[in-house]
């Protein structure tokens, strides 16, 4: 079985509502499909989000990159031969996410071809994982409705709440409003990089009686100094998300002070890679948990794939419910999300399929 075609497809999907946080605010998908094609008729399939305020990708360079560079060096491998193609993307620096986007569909190629799901491939621990959902930025009451509404339509119980503001008393104000209202839900909080170490420090003695779980990236990456300084006062752990998205950079911070925790997006890291991460990740002692990119539906199943197979990334509820927040998905089927879970799809491989009328309604590149 061999490679025959990559195909690299940008299309554009509204969300009902921006979400808004402190690197800046989503309005509409704008994804790239990608789809492996081989010459015995199995189709991989996976998506790359663009975050060019994350990591300087765009819809169009996703696209280019892999029409122009990835593409040909893969086609005619087998999808078996995946540490090949890492190795020859490799040589292309950055591009995170179209590298994630191909390796997470060869390893739906081989989940199909031997009949098992992506989890059990990797790991098979569990058939789901437990769900929080992200609240952007908005006002208190606003932002306590809609927590309001993922506990009662999904039963969701753990929320990531987006901070980084200035005053950083709206954060705190939200935190707080959010605890008052729900005194048994987990809550964390993730900066986007939007503070500075003295703002975040002054921002968690303000909210050390609310019980959170864990803050994320409150601070810039540069700010060396800073981050150890604001680790070595926390009273919770300190999580880093782009900040730390290859081993090396995982290792850096660690051995630095600044972090106790990683974020694993496989939208950033495909299989192969969050597999380097988490055993990195278990060797060194440090915490983790499933990350969310703003995906779809079918970026949610690949983090729902991973997140399953390993015991210890389902000791953190992961971020796999934004696909809620989009008019509309390329996906024929829907993912259930019930009693706070979200479960592992049961076909082989990835499980997808990618509804063509949809494809061809959303797709941007004619």
């Amino acid at each position: 079985m061999k490679i025959s075609a990559i195909e690299a497809i940008p299309y554009a999907i509204p969300y009902r509502k921006p979400l808004r946080f402190a690197s800046g605010e989503v309005h509409v998908a704008e994804h790239v499909l990608v789809r492996i094609i081989t010459d015995d008729g199995l189709v991989g399939t996976a998506e790359a989000p663009a975050r060019p305020f994350t990591y300087g990708e765009t819809q169009a360079s996703i696209k280019t990159v892999i029409d122009t560079l990835f593409a040909p060096q893969i086609n005619g491998l087998s999808p078996y031969d995946r540490e090949v193609a890492a190795t020859r993307m490799h040589r292309t620096v950055g591009n995170h996410t179209a590298k994630a986007a191909i390796d997470m569909a060869l390893w739906d190629i081989v989940g199909q071809s031997a009949g098992i799901s992506v989890t059990d491939l990797l790991g098979g621990y569990a058939d789901r994982v437990r769900v929080a959902h992200m609240l952007g930025f908005d006002e208190p009451a606003v932002m306590v409705a809609e927590a309001e509404r993922m506990r009662s339509a999904y039963g969701i119980t753990a929320f990531k709440v987006k901070v980084g503001r200035r005053p950083i008393e709206l954060d705190v104000a939200v935190c707080r409003a959010l605890r008052d209202r729900f005194a048994d839900v987990t809550l964390y909080i993730d900066g986007n990089r939007g503070w500075t170490a003295a703002e975040s420090a002054q921002a968690l003695d303000a909210m050390a009686d609310l019980g959170l779980s864990f803050a994320e990236e409150l601070c810039p990456a540069d700010d060396v100094i800073g981050r150890r300084w604001l680790a070595a006062r926390a009273r919770i752990p300190l999580f880093a998300d782009e900040s730390a998205a290859r081993p090396a950079e995982i290792t850096r911070e660690v051995l630095d002070g600044g972090i106790t925790g990683i974020s694993i997006k496989t939208a950033r890291t495909g299989f192969t890679g969050s597999l380097r991460v988490l055993g990195l990740c278990e060797g060194l002692g440090v915490d983790v948990v499933i990350g969310n990119q703003i995906d779809g539906r079918l970026g949610s199943l690949c983090s729902v794939a991973f997140g399953a197979a390993f015991e210890r990334t389902t000791r953190r509820p992961a971020e796999v419910s934004n696909f809620l927040d989009m008019s509309d998905d390329l996906l024929q089927t829907p993912l259930l999300i019930e009693n706070g879970e979200l479960r592992v799809a049961e076909a082989p491989g990835l499980g997808v399929e990618i509804d063509d009328d949809k494809l061809a309604r959303y797709r941007t590149d004619g």
